[in-house]
């Protein structure tokens, strides 16, 4: 099995037997930390809910899938949360599990981490997760011990300064928020969402729309806020331009072309390649402006060949910086909004951008995805998919 990244355009589209090929992909609706609909649900519960859709939903075997890897970020003890739930829905005790933790590109890497599994041809047929209750289990506070804190960098992990640095002011910072709230809103509205949103029903309830968009924000309303983080100077970032806190999970499910037409899986998209990049911890939220170029190297492809962008909204400051540095059309760039609006469960975020952006690009039969976020500490990813579903048929 070839593991060499194809080079150019028309090798990027072409299709082979060995492809690692995207048979289903879905995310749950999103809950607002502390006061929405999962607030109560720790990150095993909706793991368990989400992988009992999936069985269903993609029609698989569960007896045949040879991994699971599930992103995550805070929850204690996550591979003995994800392996429960993984038995509870269903999975026999035979199908082997892991976690992986990059913060808020451990979606992403989990699908990484299978799909390189499969190019390797280590494993035909694996699920790759991602979730975090930031109800439940909130981002520590990150503690260094006195002697690592004397190096300035190391200093830098745990303080990030973007809009110190580059001078990022309060009013651009609310104009790229207000687009994510409005696109968000109205995707909403449209009922947008529905297409790549798997209901599930927990302790009685039925969950299937997001409650972290927030319907008739303005420019008036953003400007009035007050900052969120005093204690960080230029204190310019507000609970309206940064990303929302929220809960919630999404999983694709990864195979060789070959195994999928062979078992009769509708195949919706393709993984291409991925890349990780690392930048000054104090500035860590402009790692898409590595990141995205690098993937695109990588594939031989420009950032003109690519349909649509999901860039993680960790923060405005950082979110305007990069779309201005990397010169793509806002168009392009998360055009239903992002995390600002929707929220930012780290471990789900790098998961949900891959589901969204296949969605969107099926709505409009267009081809290439490009994702990327920033990583706390300074680091960032980017991953590259082709759509290869069309409009009209079941996502």
């Amino acid at each position: 099995m070839s593991t060499q990244v194809p080079r150019g355009l028309a090798a990027v589209l072409e299709k082979k037997p060995d492809d690692v090929v995207i048979t289903f992909a879905k995310r749950t609706a999103t809950g607002r930390a502390k006061k929405g609909q999962l607030k109560d649900v720790p990150v095993d519960e909706m793991l368990y809910h989400l992988f009992k859709a999936t069985i269903s939903g993609a029609k698989i075997d569960p007896a045949k899938v040879d991994d699971i890897c599930v992103g995550t970020c805070h929850p204690p003890s996550p591979l003995y949360l994800s392996r429960a739930a993984a038995l509870a829905a269903g999975f026999p005790h035979t199908v082997p599990i892991s976690t992986v933790n990059r913060l808020c590109s451990s979606g992403l890497m989990s699908i990484r981490n299978i799909a390189q599994s499969i190019k390797s041809g280590e494993i035909t047929l694996g699920i790759a997760a991602g979730s975090d209750s930031m109800s439940l289990n909130a981002r520590p506070t990150p503690e260094i011990s006195a002697v690592v804190d004397e190096h300035p960098e190391a200093h830098d992990c745990v303080q990030p300064m973007v809009a110190e640095v580059y001078k990022v002011p309060r009013e651009k910072q609310d104009y790229y928020a207000l687009i994510s709230h409005t696109r968000a809103n109205e995707a909403s509205t449209k009922g947008i969402f529905a297409e790549e949103i798997v209901p599930i029903t927990v302790r009685g309830t039925t969950i299937s729309v997001d409650d972290t968009i927030r319907p008739g924000v303005t420019a008036e309303g953003l400007a009035a806020l007050k900052p969120a983080f005093p204690q960080w100077s230029p204190s310019t970032t507000t609970a309206g331009n940064a990303s929302g806190v929220g809960d919630g999970a999404a999983v694709c499910v990864l195979t060789t072309r070959a195994n999928a037409e062979k078992e009769g899986m509708e195949i919706l998209g393709k993984y291409v390649t991925s890349a990780v990049v690392s930048v000054e911890p104090k500035v860590m939220g402009i790692s898409p402006v590595v990141a995205v170029p690098k993937v695109l190297e990588m594939a031989g492809l420009t950032k003109e060949d690519i349909d649509v962008y999901e860039i993680n909204e960790a923060f405005a400051s950082q979110f305007a910086y990069c779309v201005e540095e990397l010169g793509i059309p806002i168009e392009k760039i998360n055009p239903n909004g992002g995390a600002i609006a929707i929220s930012h469960p780290l471990g789900m975020t790098g998961t949900r951008q891959v589901v969204t952006g296949l969605a969107e690009l099926k709505r409009k039969n267009k081809k290439l995805l490009v994702t990327s976020m920033c990583v706390g500490s300074g680091m960032g990813a980017a991953g590259l998919f082709v759509n290869e579903a069309r409009h009209g048929a079941n996502l």
